[in-house]
């Protein structure tokens, strides 16, 4: 009985390791990245909105991703300026909010 007991555990518990590993494949990252980059430039204000550098992944304590954009303010007033903005995705709500960014610019 022990013994059945154990096996079982040890069934459970690999399948679980492996679908832990699993979930971090570079093929999963890289479908998350791309789900991320969608979602910040769909919620961006910019036009040509476009990821500067790579994510930027926070621990499970603060489950976001933040992300830099860099585009081109489409409003006339602001005569195609170009423009940043900080997305942060919220991972448990799967949803991008994004800020204005421009200090993040070089003067």
């Amino acid at each position: 009985m022990k013994k059945d007991m154990f096996v079982k555990g040890f069934v459970v518990a690999t399948l679980a390791i492996a679908g832990a590993a699993s979930a971090s494949s570079p093929s999963a990252w890289k479908d998350y990245n791309q789900r991320l980059t969608q979602a910040c430039v769909a919620a961006s204000g910019l036009k040509d909105a476009k990821p500067v550098g790579g994510p930027i992944q926070y621990d499970d304590r603060v489950p976001v991703t933040a992300l830099v954009l860099a585009g081109r303010y489409p409003q006339k007033h602001m005569n195609n300026r170009p423009g940043r903005e900080l997305c942060v995705w919220d991972r448990k709500a799967n949803k991008a909010y994004v800020s204005e960014a421009d200090q993040l610019l070089p003067k």
